[in-house]
């Protein structure tokens, strides 16, 4: 299981891309394309055409990371290909390699607690 540091800034490439890049065709395309650079302390997720594989590609200090992971029988759920990038935060994150439907994990509001008279 992956967990990603608090305060993790996640992309998520909206495109499938050629999944024979490793890490450094990888991290060069999000910075180039994308405009978010791994070395700089970001994640970005990226998936394949199939929707059984995902690659996340990110800078853990001291070393470029490449996570990859195959989905078995089952399929990730992804957003609707566009040209683009979008965010996702560590819960989502989750959510998403655990193979379950991340667009319904959100943060609970938290209510203002009223004066007491």
């Amino acid at each position: 299981m992956l967990t990603a540091p608090a305060g993790l800034m996640i992309y998520v490439a909206t495109r499938p891309v050629d999944f024979r890049k490793g890490a450094d065709g990888l991290a060069l395309l999000a910075k180039e394309t994308l405009g978010h650079d791994p070395m700089k302390g970001v994640a970005v997720v990226f998936r394949a055409k199939r929707a059984d594989r995902v690659k996340i590609v990110v800078w853990d200090g001291s070393g470029l990371v490449l996570y990859w992971k195959r989905l078995e029988g089952s399929a990730f759920k992804w957003p609707p290909v566009v040209d683009g990038v979008m965010r996702m935060n560590a819960a989502q994150l989750s959510a998403l390699l655990a193979g379950m439907d991340w667009t319904r994990m959100h943060a609970p509001r938290i209510l203002q607690p009223k004066a007491l008279a």
